[in-house]
């Protein structure tokens, strides 16, 4: 299978890591549920392929999201397979109680940069929302797990417009400074632009929260997830966010699209001679072969390219 020729690029970081979030976001917002032994098997794959984090799924009510309604199963019948870190998305106290019965070890709250969304997703304000999370994350803490804090609509909100820089960096550090290890900048419904990328990880930087503390998370609504991506990889980013075949999107946010294809950013990173331990052909033979099972073609650009011969 082709490879990217190699071309390095000075003032980059030499390696970095892929979070994969395709078996909990990309698959939430699929209109037909995956038989479990479906979603085991991709997670397996994706283990097969050297994703060294995976998102394998969510403690959020079955009547939000029903799509993920057998997390507990899927969890029963996934191997943690040594050092890959499996996290799963938790909203309370009530998801991590399962998550703890489940034996899992690292754990993500989902918080919102604005009011709106924070009312349509999590039924609080921006205020309420942290004393929802702060008694989960102090708990899990407590009971030794890794906790990661995803801030959303850091770019943009369908129902508010703009969203202020400050705002997100004022909420983003709260939600980190209730004891999280990672904060992942979501851009929820895809309008981010490179230089909004930087001034945003600048904002952070300003206020004590350096990118070695920050992961990025794009979706590709406006086709803007790779140079933005590229943008917070100049910044000194080391963390990214993508879904294999490029996956997901929100069900509470009208027009957002997938997330940024986990091969389309391997294929950059790869390029300009950046490590991230991952078998670029394995994932597109996964995504493929996924991607059939759905009935639909992979948005990925790198899969629709490289497809052609590839075998499950």
């Amino acid at each position: 299978m082709r490879q990217p020729q190699l071309e390095r690029q000075g003032g980059l970081p030499s390696s970095v890591t892929i979070y994969e979030v395709g078996p909990r976001d990309g698959l939430q917002n699929e209109p037909a549920t995956l038989p479990t032994e479906v979603k085991v098997e991709f997670i397996e794959r994706l283990v097969a392929a050297g994703l060294p984090v995976i998102e394998v799924t969510s403690f959020v009510h079955p009547k939000w999201v029903p799509q993920l309604a057998d997390a507990s199963e899927v969890l029963d019948r996934i191997d943690p397979a040594g050092q890959v870190r499996m996290p799963v998305l938790v909203p309370n106290d009530r998801g991590l109680d399962r998550a703890l019965e489940a034996g899992v070890r690292s754990i993500a709250i989902f918080g919102s940069a604005t009011e709106s969304f924070a009312r349509k997703n999590l039924n609080r304000s921006v205020d309420e929302q942290f004393a929802m999370f702060e008694p989960t994350v102090r708990r899990a803490r407590d009971h030794g797990l890794d906790v990661r804090a995803y801030v959303s609509m850091c770019f943009g909100d369908p129902w508010e417009g703009d969203v202020p820089v400050e705002q997100v960096v004022s909420i983003g550090k709260r939600l980190y400074d209730l004891g999280a290890s990672e904060l992942s900048i979501g851009d929820t419904i895809g309008v981010a632009t490179p230089g909004h990328v930087r001034a945003l990880l600048a904002g952070f930087a300003d206020a004590g929260l350096g990118v070695e503390h920050l992961a990025v998370h794009f979706h590709d609504t406006y086709g803007q997830a790779l140079s933005n991506a590229y943008a917070a990889l100049e910044a000194g980013v080391r963390t990214f966010d993508a879904s294999a075949g490029g996956l997901g999107g929100c069900p509470y946010s009208p027009g957002a699209t997938g997330n940024l294809a986990t091969e389309d950013l391997v294929w950059m990173l790869h390029g300009l001679g950046i490590e991230t331990g991952v078998d670029l052909a394995s994932v597109v033979r996964t995504s493929r072969w996924l991607a059939d099972l759905m009935g639909r073609p992979s948005t990925s650009r790198v899969v629709r390219a490289l497809s052609a011969g590839t075998s499950s």
